[in-house]
C-alpha cells in the first residue's frame, strides 16, 4: 500500500479528551475517530488490526472445536422476558420499539438468543456437546463511557456458548475454552493470567477473568509471581485429552482481582518475594452457569434413558475491539505504538527519504515489489515530506519493521533496517534485509500453526 494513496489521518498533538495512552495513540495514529460518546468509526489502519485480532480469535475457537454462526444485533424483548433478565438488566440495555410497537433491544449479550436457537433445533443428547460462537457488535449504554475503546458503548465481541448433558461434561467444555483463551492471547503477544471472578449479570457459580498486566490497567490485581513465567500450551495441544492438570497449573496458586481479593489468604499462601500487586486489564471472561437459562427457557434434550434433561450451559467472551486498546496499553513507548507482529496492520514500513531522487525512487519501487512478492504486507511512504516527519509517523503507527532507503546508503549498496520494538538499526544489503524479514514472518506463522 502506498501511503500517498492511503487514508491515514495522523494527529500531531494529544487529543484533550483522551485520558489514557491507548486512546491517545489510537486517535493520533489514525486508527479510530469518535462518532458519539463511546462509539467509534474504525479507520483503515485500525480496521486492519481489528480484523487480525478477530482472525486469531476465530482460529483458536475453531481449533478448540467451537462452531461459528452469526446472530443479529437486534433481539426481540420476549426472549429476555423468558429468562427474566429484561427488567433486571437495567439502563445499560438499549431498548427499542419498532413500527409495529414490538419491544426490541440492541443485544448487550446473546445468552437468550442462542438458547432459543439451540432449544428449537436440538432434541437429543446424541447431538451434544456443542460449542457455538459468533463475533458480533454489541451495545451497552455505559453511564460514563471513557478510555476510548477500552470502555465504549459499542464494541466487537466474540461470545461462545456451550451446551452439555451433565455438569461433568460442561466442565470439560469450560476447560476447553479456558485453555483456548491462554493460546489466543499468547498469539497476540500478550501474557494473560486467569483470575477467579464475579459472575455479574451473566450469573452462575464459576467464572474466570483473563487479565493482562499494564501500568494503566483499570483494576488492581494480586497474584503469585510464578504466573508471569508460566508458558501457555503449544500448538500440539490435544483438546480431546484431559485438560484438568493443565487447568490446575494455571489456577493452583493465588490470583485474584480486587473484587475477589482476600488479603489474609494472599499473605498466607504467597511468600513475600513472590507477591505481585499490579494493575490489570480484562481481555476475556468465561462463565459456567449451569441451567440458569436452559431451565427458564425450556432448553431440554432427550437423555439416554428417554427422559428429558435440562442442558448445562456456559458462556465465554473476548472483547475483540477492546483488545486493540489493551495491546497498545501493554506495548508502546514514548514515540508511539509497538505492535506485536501477529496483529500489526502491516509487516513493514518502507521509507523513501528523498522522493524525487531518481535512483532512490527506482530502488524503492524495486524493493516495494520484491517485498510484496515475498508475501509481506508493506506500507510504502512515498510522500514528498521531510525525512524526520516520515520517521516520526512510522514510529507512531508502530509497524514491527522499517526499511529506510536514501541516496547515501544506496551509494554503499545498503539500506537501513530498523526493528521498532528494540530501536535497533542495521545497515544491510536489501537482499539480507529481505531474508531477515521473510524468516521473521515464517517464524510467526510457525508459532501460530
Amino acid at each position: 500500500m502506498r501511503l500517498s494513496r492511503y487514508f491515514l489521518p495522523l494527529l500531531r498533538d494529544d487529543p484533550k479528551e483522551a485520558e489514557i495512552v491507548s486512546h491517545r495513540l489510537m486517535l493520533r495514529a489514525g486508527l479510530i475517530r469518535q462518532s458519539s460518546a463511546g462509539i467509534y468509526s474504525w479507520l483503515p489502519l485500525g480496521h486492519r488490526v481489528l480484523r487480525k485480532i478477530e482472525q486469531i480469535v476465530r482460529e483458536e475457537q475453531d481449533r478448540a472445536g467451537a462452531i461459528e454462526l452469526l446472530m443479529p444485533t437486534i433481539q426481540p424483548a420476549e426472549l429476555w422476558r423468558e429468562s427474566g433478565r429484561y427488567d433486571d438488566y437495567g439502563k445499560e440495555m438499549l431498548r427499542i420499539t419498532d413500527r409495529h410497537e414490538r419491544d426490541m433491544l440492541y443485544g448487550p449479550t446473546n445468552e437468550e438468543l442462542i438458547t432459543a436457537i439451540f432449544r428449537d433445533a436440538v432434541k437429543s443428547y446424541k447431538e451434544l456437546p456443542r460449542i457455538l460462537y459468533h463475533i458480533q457488535w454489541k451495545f451497552r449504554d455505559e453511564i460514563r463511557p471513557r478510555f476510548g475503546v477500552m470502555r465504549g458503548r459499542e464494541f466487537l465481541m466474540k461470545d461462545s456458548y456451550s451446551f452439555d448433558l451433565t455438569q461433568e461434561d460442561a466442565r470439560k467444555s469450560y476447560n476447553r475454552m479456558f485453555v483456548s483463551y491462554l493460546r489466543t492471547f499468547s498469539r497476540m503477544g500478550l501474557k494473560s493470567i486467569p483470575m477467579a471472578a464475579e459472575t455479574g449479570p451473566i450469573g452462575g457459580d464459576l467464572s474466570h477473568e483473563f487479565i493482562i498486566l499494564a501500568d494503566t490497567g483499570e483494576s488492581e490485581v494480586y497474584c503469585h509471581r510464578d504466573y508471569l513465567s508460566l508458558e501457555p500450551p503449544g500448538a500440539d495441544l490435544d483438546y480431546a485429552a484431559d485438560l484438568t492438570p493443565l487447568i490446575g497449573d494455571w489456577t493452583r496458586k493465588y490470583a485474584a482481582t480486587s473484587d475477589k481479593h482476600d488479603a489474609a489468604r494472599f499473605d498466607k499462601e504467597v511468600p513475600p518475594a513472590d507477591r505481585v500487586t499490579a494493575r490489570g486489564i480484562e481481555v476475556g471472561h468465561i462463565f459456567f452457569f449451569g441451567t440458569k437459562y436452559s431451565d427458564a427457557m425450556g432448553a431440554k434434550v432427550q437423555g439416554p434413558n428417554g427422559e428429558l434433561v435440562t442442558v448445562e450451559m456456559g458462556s465465554y467472551g473476548i472483547g475483540v475491539s477492546r483488545l486493540v486498546g489493551a495491546i497498545i496499553e501493554a506495548s508502546h513507548d514514548d514515540a508511539g505504538i509497538v505492535w506485536p507482529a501477529a496483529v500489526a496492520p502491516f509487516d513493514v514500513g518502507l521509507i523513501n527519504v528523498k522522493v524525487g531522487d531518481a535512483e532512490t525512487d527506482a530502488a524503492c519501487e524495486d524493493f516495494y515489489g520484491r517485498l510484496k512478492a515475498a508475501g509481506l504486507d508493506v506500507l510504502y511512504d512515498d510522500r514528498a515530506d521531510r525525512a524526520g516527519a516520515k520517521f516520526a509517523a512510522m514510529d507512531l503507527i508502530g509497524l514491527p519493521w522499517q526499511i529506510i532507503v536514501g541516496p547515501k546508503g544506496l551509494e554503499a549498496g545498503e539500506i537501513e533496517l530498523k526493528e521498532r520494538a528494540t530501536g535497533d538499526r542495521h545497515s544491510l544489503t536489501f537482499d539480507a534485509a529481505l531474508n531477515r524479514l521473510v524468516a521473521a514472518a515464517a517464524q510467526a506463522r510457525k508459532e501460530a500453526a
